[in-house]
């Protein structure tokens, strides 16, 4: 009797979960009404509010042109891994177990059209030498911290923190908390730069869980061509750009929102509430709205909001 009370207590102990453990397996539906210019239209050309940029970094913003984009081999400089917390796509994770003793390997989160698949190694294999190669998917691992999976990210290509030419070098590191609380699945991005910033910079986005929606692991990758028809593709192309003082936009968004120049500019300071008091004193509102005016909306209410984006 004894015996079988033992072998019983070993089954369940076996076949029961870890409570610091929490499945985030299934098909996540973004949440578009959390940060919607950002992940939709995009942001500005010249807005770096709440951007921890150092003046290097800024040097090489302001020296951005959209116009890039259309060089097939710059086309994917905004997919890095940080994309995965700013972009508008569903995702869908599964788990990767070891067919020999079920342990979970890795954690897989599904790419999109133009983002990479993620791979989370869970078996506690070190990352790679400081001189292994960088991609746009980089190197993650993974381990519990509690009921929160903890990622770190390295190895990322260079390309952009955010879609509008900030940029992201090659030395950056992300630190990723993958929280879940019943369907809803937040993820905070913490992004570190020793090249371009001053200081971490974080970012969450939100998900919903949706058994209805339908994501493949790899979805067909994006093809890169020559989008202008003066450019042949060779590789021959001069790159577009702005020198320093000439970017037409820089002063945009001072003209539209009236939001003074030292906080479109960006910086650490940008990014604490604090710094709203150094500006009240020069702000004054735009007399009207000009430009997004309905809200993650859209023009719903007839209203006549201008809602497009660059």
């Amino acid at each position: 009797m004894i015996a079988s009370a033992r072998i019983f207590i070993a089954i369940a102990l076996l076949t029961a979960p870890l409570l610091a453990e929490i499945d985030r397996a299934g098909n996540w539906d973004s949440r578009w009404h959390e940060d919607y210019i950002e992940i939709a239209p995009g942001p500005d050309v010249v807005d770096y509010s709440g951007l921890p940029i150092n003046d290097e970094g800024r040097a090489r913003a302001l020296s951005y042109s959209a116009s890039v984009l259309s060089l097939p081999e710059r086309q994917s400089l905004y997919y890095t891994p940080e994309y995965l917390v700013g972009s508008p796509f569903r995702i869908g994770i599964r788990a990767e177990a070891d067919p020999v003793t079920g342990k979970t390997v890795a954690w897989k989160i599904s790419g999109a059209v133009d983002r990479s698949p993620l791979t989370i190694w869970m078996d506690g294999r070190p990352h790679p030498s400081d001189y292994a190669p960088h991609t746009f998917a980089g190197f993650t691992t993974g381990e519990w911290d509690g009921d929160v999976l903890t990622t770190y990210t390295t190895h990322i290509k260079a390309g952009y923190l955010r879609r509008n030419g900030v940029p992201l070098s090659d030395r950056a590191t992300l630190t990723e908390h993958v929280i879940r609380h019943g369907d809803t699945l937040t993820i905070i991005g913490i992004t570190e730069d020793p090249v371009y910033l001053t200081e971490p910079f974080i970012l969450t986005r939100t998900w919903r869980l949706d058994p209805s929606v339908q994501i493949t692991p790899t979805p067909s990758p994006c093809t890169p061509v020559a989008e202008v028809a003066r450019l042949s593709g060779g590789g021959d192309e001069a790159v577009p750009h702005y020198l320093p003082d000439r970017n037409p936009f820089t002063d945009e968004v001072t003209k539209l929102y009236r939001i003074p120049a030292e906080a479109v500019t960006g910086g650490a300071e940008t990014m604490y509430p604090e710094f709203r008091k150094k500006l009240k004193d020069n702000y004054v509102a735009p007399e009207k709205c000009v430009r997004y005016c309905c809200g993650w909306g859209g023009n719903t209410a007839g209203l006549g909001c201008v809602t497009g984006g660059r």
